[in-house]
């Protein structure tokens, strides 16, 4: 027995060694709060996120590829509340969704991104987007989740200036709608610009704008006012700010701060809580892991 706790101790002692110190940390947010556990199996592939603004409280997500052509409107607790599945089309290998202004601007949209490219063979990627569906006030359980087929769609077409790659980032400047896109497994990655307003009939190119010393990026969000960046891996959360109003590229040309972060199986979502309050991170689910939604605060 003595000898069995003793080999508890050291696995303990090792894993805490291999966690490396934090690069610029920042205090700028609380501790991770663990909201709900996730046991949905229609949310297993979770990779992208984004908050609600026509259903506050909610949050939007997609599964990757392989999964049905869904997009999933959940609570805090991970309970699926609405099931929106776009007519005619095949889930290559979604990664991530957006919630944002659009071409009427009295109205939100959702931008799904069929962005990722594990073998980097793909020569155009897509962005649909539709206007945000409202939650009807009678379905508010995920024993009754309301289903709703998305036929009205824009499709964006677009290819990268310098060929295909893996894709799982995309994130919106919302005060210019211009979309941006993070490649995910070069050292540095590179970020990319789609400007508004963008075609739905012709093939586009997007404006590669710069690089990031950083590696393995699975997801990113603009704060809704525009002066904090959150992006991540599977092992940091990076974290840019600005007091005054700035371009995205301005902003990530600043070092970024580290932000403690919760680790999970296989994180690959985010999204920045309406009002900027602070951000929500969300796992895969790979099996035999425990998963949560967790929320960052700010201080």
């Amino acid at each position: 027995m003595i000898r069995f706790l003793c080999l508890i101790v050291l696995a303990s002692v090792l894993v805490d060694c291999e966690k490396k110190p934090l690069q610029n940390p920042t205090d700028a947010f609380g501790t991770a709060q663990r909201l709900g556990k996730m046991s949905d199996r229609a949310l297993s592939e979770a990779s992208g996120l984004a908050a609600s603004p026509g259903n506050p409280g909610y949050l939007w997500t997609v599964n990757d590829s392989g999964n049905d052509a869904s997009v999933l409107l959940v609570d805090t607790s991970l309970h699926v509340q609405m099931t929106c599945i776009l007519a005619g089309i095949e889930n290559r290998d979604w990664e991530d969704i957006v919630a944002g202004p659009g071409p009427d601007s009295s109205k939100h949209y959702l931008y799904v991104g069929e962005i990722g490219d594990n073998r980097a063979k793909h020569a155009y990627s897509y962005i649909y987007r539709f206007e945000e569906p409202v939650l009807s006030r009678s379905a508010t359980t995920d024993q009754n989740a309301a289903a709703l087929e998305i036929t009205a769609f824009d499709t964006i077409t677009f290819r990268l200036p310098d060929g295909p790659k893996d894709m799982e980032t995309l994130f919106m400047d919302r005060k210019t709608r211009d979309l941006y896109l993070v490649t995910k497994r070069e050292e540095p990655v590179y970020l990319y610009r789609i400007a508004y307003p963008y075609s739905t009939h012709d093939t586009l190119t997007a404006k590669k704008v710069m690089a990031l010393p950083i590696t393995t990026i699975t997801a990113a969000d603009l704060s809704p006012d525009g002066r904090e960046i959150v992006m991540k891996n599977y092992e940091h959360i990076y974290y840019w700010q600005s007091t005054t109003s700035t371009s995205v590229v301005s902003l990530l040309a600043k070092p970024p701060f580290e932000i403690l972060y919760e680790e999970e199986p296989q994180g690959e979502a985010m999204t920045w809580a309406l009002g900027g309050s602070g951000f929500y991170t969300l796992s895969e689910h790979p099996l035999g892991s425990s998963v949560y939604l967790y929320l960052y605060k700010h201080r």
